[in-house]
């Protein structure tokens, strides 16, 4: 079956509408458990969402009245509501509930490192919003109860939306989609950011202005707080026309392979690239300075580094499509290993560091394979049953390599106060790492 709770609520077999007949409270009480589908929701639960706190005496027959109906409705379709404990729990696969299906949608989008996938992701998935969530069976304060997360989810992926419209060139798209928005969320201040950046690129400089004081505004007056950093600094390059207000924010120090961002290669090995990001570990992060922002650039830079095959590069931006969780639990895994081999590399004495970053290449040991390359020669590389931990393991062996290895002793870090890039100085004479602007500033100061 397949159930739509983004809009008023419906239930369909096979194209045909199943629960037409049903009461208000049957089909609200089926949508919570809908909501929750796979996992038990109390009784009590129950009964406080479907009463708001005032319920009737005879509440929890009521409820068993319900469930039962619901049972009979639903059986011959293939769907069960079972008896879990003090509770009730629906037996349905998430892809046949458009709540489950837009939240996968989303998952997918962050993701992508793909602009324009990111918006037909995200169109995707914000299509399939009617109305308000459930817009027939519940109330405001009901809806704010059971689909708070819901909304929040909704109004994140229309700003990510915007924002890689922006990186698009797609300003007048983001005008016209978040001027009413804007009206219904006048202080959520990513949203006013975006809105604010389009209008700037479609020549509305002062339209752009005044909604940053209206925005402002309501700040002080509702919450008495003023804007956050990030709204400031757009501001001020507003008023400034910073000639940066013109472009996409295209990543910095980057290079572009496939459909990826990713850093300039500086450092002269594998496991220091890892570390370097785009604007460096000092500073102010320029835009882009994060460069590992989704699994698909993780596998894409490993490839293109030759830590893995191109073939297993494919491979696993398929499976991470089919496993977004799995995929994010890497990424996060992956950038916790960044966080300690820069430590590491930086603090020689940092135990900690030292011990996190070992264990990773032990780990990685173990999922190793001894194989012979085209060119004959034999070579440790990560076994396919890593699955989509093969990026994460890639760079874990060789950071252990490069641990293990004199030269180690020659990594430096760039000095520069936006920098702090790490590259290898087997010379011993260099101070910078290679990118033309480092040093330049305190080189002219001095003269």
């Amino acid at each position: 079956m397949e159930f739509q709770l983004l809009g008023p609520f419906a239930a369909r077999h096979e194209g045909r509408q199943v629960l037409v007949g049903s009461r208000r409270q049957e089909r609200c009480l089926l949508a919570v458990l809908l909501l929750h589908a796979g996992r038990a929701v109390p009784t009590d639960r129950l009964i406080d969402l479907l009463w708001d706190d005032e319920p009737p005496a005879s509440a929890r027959a009521t409820v068993h009245t319900y469930v039962g109906r619901l049972r009979a409705a639903l059986r011959p379709h293939g769907v069960s509501v079972e008896t879990r404990h003090d509770g009730y729990a629906v037996e349905q696969r998430p892809h046949g509930i458009d709540t489950h299906e837009f939240v996968g949608l989303v998952e997918q989008a962050a993701d992508s490192g793909d602009p324009a996938e990111r918006v037909r992701l995200y169109d995707q998935a914000l299509e399939l919003w009617r109305g308000p969530l459930l817009a027939d069976v519940a109330d405001d304060r009901l809806r704010s109860r059971i689909g708070g997360t819901l909304g929040e989810l909704r109004l994140s992926a229309v700003e990510r939306r915007a924002e890689a419209q922006l990186a698009m060139g797609l300003h007048d798209r983001v005008v016209a989609d978040l001027t009413p928005l804007l009206e219904e969320h006048p202080t959520r201040e990513r949203l006013v950011g975006a809105g604010m950046t389009a209008l700037y690129r479609t020549g509305r400089q002062a339209d752009a202005l005044q909604l940053y004081d209206r925005t402002r505004d309501l700040l002080a007056d509702e919450l008495g707080i003023d804007p956050g950093r990030e709204l400031r600094m757009l501001h001020e390059r507003i008023l400034s026309a910073d000639p940066r207000m013109d472009r996409p924010p295209v990543p910095v120090y980057a290079v572009r392979v496939g459909d990826q961002w990713l850093p300039w290669s500086t450092s002269g090995h594998p496991a220091l690239e890892f570390c370097n990001t785009y604007a460096g570990w000092g500073g102010e992060r320029l835009p882009g300075s994060e460069w590992l922002r989704g699994y698909t650039t993780l596998a894409v830079w490993a490839g293109h580094l030759d830590l893995i095959e191109d073939r297993q590069v494919t491979r696993l931006r398929e499976q991470a499509l089919r496993q977004s969780a799995e995929a994010a639990a890497v990424l996060a895994e992956a950038r916790r290993l960044r966080t300690d081999l820069y430590a590491c590399l930086t603090d020689p004495q940092d135990g900690r560091a030292f011990k996190a970053v070992a264990a990773a290449v032990e780990d990685a040991a173990r999922l190793s394979v001894f194989t012979r390359g085209e060119d004959g020669l034999g070579r440790w590389q990560p076994s396919p049953s890593a699955g989509l931990r093969l990026p994460v393991c890639a760079v874990a062996r060789s950071a252990g390599e490069l641990l293990a290895d004199p030269r180690r002793f020659t990594v430096r870090c760039c000095p520069s106060r936006d920098c702090g890039w790490l590259f290898l100085d087997e010379s011993g004479r260099r101070r910078w790492c290679s990118l033309a602007t480092c040093g330049a500033k305190r080189s002219a100061g001095g003269r």
